[in-house]
């Protein structure tokens, strides 16, 4: 008798899974090789209870806008504008609240809309009138920076009421008890999302086998997911036992969660990886190409003013300096998280992880006391990587 012994072709074995969704596991294995890094660096300060807490607060206005901008760029436009409208809706946020009084909840709305509206009506030339969106947003970004200045008469309006830091300074009321420090809530909140998580990747799964679609292999799965339980809680944790969950956190979760089912699990969401993978396919098809151009700049013009708004209220005074390069930022974020220059590729996990990676960058550079110069050098260092693996991609 001989022993035969049975081999799974490579692409179900994991290595050859990893290398064939390398796209997806290569952000995620960066931004844990670059934290670990600059742990050990910054002789554990990256990762304590307080310097976490303010790399949250630091970095969530650029999650935010990474959310609407993953969708511009996913339909193969860009918006060069968005650091501009949100230091102009935080311009009129403060002119609204400080100025002349009004209410915390009414002037938020209005400049929710405002936002929106900056949005709309740079879509409609991108969108009906076919003008490059990098000519009509750089425009914009003149524009906005223009009546910010003007709005505020070159000068610092504030401080805001205190229900509205609460937005970016405040954090979740505990309801449970706790003792030294320490913030039941929170801890219990960050168990139940992580929870979430792997029940939710686990139906996901689940579902795409159902469908015949290619699925991870078991043991890479249950791996993977136990070390993002094991990530979630660590760092639920440690926020935890500081002050608790920021209400921005929570906000920036539920965004996150939002765009994810939007972009996975509905119609437009398919039909907007479809105009950006093929235009005129899609169109043929029966997309209305034009709308949904017109809706992702809307979109993406909302979440600029909330970004606008949430950095006005961290900073408690709006400046006309206030948005200075976060487009670039934002558009770093997308690249590095995986959404290709090209269009109909990208999704909201990456561009929440290419934030983070651009996020825990400038932290630790700041912690290790590296000038502003050669960090803008190194992230634009890293940028070029990353639309450089994009391109390799696309021609393999």
């Amino acid at each position: 008798m001989t022993d035969k012994t049975v081999s799974l072709p490579e692409e179900r074995r994991p290595a050859g899974f990893i290398k064939n969704n390398l796209r997806n596991y290569g952000m995620l294995i960066s931004l844990l090789a670059i934290m670990l890094f600059f742990q050990a660096m910054t002789d554990g300060t990256l990762l304590q209870p307080l310097n976490l807490t303010n790399l949250v607060l630091q970095n969530s206005y650029i999650v935010i806008m990474a959310l609407g901008m993953l969708l511009v760029i996913v339909t193969g436009h860009i918006d060069l504008s968005v650091g501009s409208v949100a230091g102009f809706v935080g311009a009129v946020a403060a002119v609204l609240m400080v100025r002349y009084g009004i209410d915390y909840p009414l002037a938020f709305l209005i400049c929710l809309v405002v936002g929106a509206a900056i949005g709309a009506a740079q879509g409609y030339w991108v969108a009906y009138f076919g003008i490059p969106s990098f000519i009509v947003t750089l425009a914009g970004m003149l524009v906005f920076k223009g009546l910010a200045l003007a709005l505020l008469q070159g000068q610092s309006v504030g401080p805001f009421p205190p229900t509205f830091q609460k937005l970016s300074s405040g954090f979740i009321p505990e309801f449970i008890p706790g003792a030294g420090g320490w913030h039941p809530t929170s801890m219990l909140i960050g168990t139940a999302l992580a929870l979430a998580l792997v029940y939710a990747a686990a139906k996901a799964r689940s579902r795409e086998q159902s469908h015949g679609i290619e699925v991870e292999p078991y043991g890479l799965f249950v791996a993977k997911n136990t070390a993002l339980l094991g990530v979630v809680l660590y760092f639920t944790y440690l926020i935890a036992s500081h002050r608790g969950l920021p209400n921005v956190l929570v906000v920036m979760t539920a965004l996150i969660a939002l765009y994810g089912f939007v972009t996975r699990r509905t119609v437009i969401g398919r039909q907007i990886y479809a105009v950006g993978g093929n235009a005129k396919a899609a169109k043929l098809s029966g997309i209305k190409t034009e709308r949904l151009t017109f809706l992702t700049f809307v979109n993406m013009g909302a979440l600029a003013a909330l970004a606008g708004l949430v950095f006005a209220a961290r900073l408690n005074t709006a400046t006309p300096k206030a948005g200075l390069g976060f487009e670039l930022d934002v558009i770093a974020a997308c690249f590095i998280g995986g959404a290709s220059a090209y269009g109909g590729v990208g999704r909201v996990g990456g561009a929440v992880i290419g934030a983070m990676i651009m996020g825990v960058m400038n932290n630790g550079m700041s912690i290790l006391g590296i000038g502003i110069d050669y960090q803008q050098v190194i992230k634009g260092l890293v940028l070029l990587g990353a639309v450089c693996i994009d391109v390799y991609n696309q021609r393999r």
